[in-house]
């Protein structure tokens, strides 16, 4: 793992996850570091989606740290708090199916960061703008397509001014001609600067945006590196394997 620095962001450190008799997530270790975008690969069930759930302390590791902005967050976070800086973008979209688009972007801010009504739809405007959305303010999830609902979703969280984001699998539901308009907003964002963690299955997404990439396997990190080094410099068996069977 890279020694500390003080463009660190989030270390996770030895980081274990069991449930039950099974061992999810084994000894990981990585460093996330402000304005990257880390992308996440690994076949299905190599525990990619149970690692950020707990970087968000939707679960809670069995061992290991999670230190963000120099805190342990395992050991001393109230994990509601914590949420306000770590954002995250599911991939079922999970939006409120009884308000509009513009009540899902302000309820947030509105009740957990406590700006007033006007503070919050402005800036919930701002980023359904940003997203390609501030024309279906009005609109309730069910009127929307899969890709418009995640570009809401992207916006909802946005609208908390996290200071990382994390996407899990977030074209996973997408029918496939809607997948450009979500990678294209999340391309948009990398470009931005903000930091974000994207467990993905789109490798030219993966290749062609992200900053570092943490390939996983069986519950542990295979290798990472610059995408150059992990898509055309592969240097573990498992590593070779797997993109070749995704890359053809």
């Amino acid at each position: 793992m890279p020694e500390n620095n003080a463009n660190a962001l989030i270390e996770i450190r030895h980081l274990g996850k069991i449930f039950g008799d099974h061992v999810v997530l084994k000894d990981i270790d990585f460093t996330v570091n402000r304005g990257d975008v880390t992308c996440i690969i690994g076949a299905s069930g190599s525990g990619k989606s149970t690692l950020l759930r707990c970087l968000n302390l939707f679960e809670t590791p069995t061992s290991g740290e999670i230190i963000f902005d120099g805190v342990n967050v395992v050991e001393t976070a109230k994990p509601n708090e914590y949420r306000k800086r770590v954002g995250m973008v599911f991939q079922s979209f999970n939006l409120f199916k009884n308000m509009n688009v513009l009540k899902n972007c302000t309820v947030g801010p509105v009740k957990v960061l406590k700006l007033n009504k006007e503070e919050a739809i402005e800036r919930a405007l701002k980023y359904l703008n940003m997203v390609g959305m501030a024309e279906y303010v009005d609109a309730r999830p069910s009127q929307l397509s899969g890709g418009q609902k995640q570009r809401v979703a992207i916006a909802r969280a946005l609208a908390m001014e996290p200071d990382v984001l994390l996407f899990d699998e977030p074209t996973s539901a997408l029918d496939p001609e809607m997948v450009g308009e979500v990678l294209s907003v999340m391309s948009d964002l990398a470009k931005s600067g903000l930091t974000m963690v994207v467990v993905t299955h789109e490798m030219s997404f993966a290749r062609d945006i992200a900053s570092h990439v943490v390939f996983m396997n069986d519950g542990v990190i295979v290798e990472e590196g610059a995408p150059e080094e992990i898509f055309v410099h592969p240097r573990e068996e498992r590593t070779k394997k797997f993109l070749s069977r995704m890359l053809g």
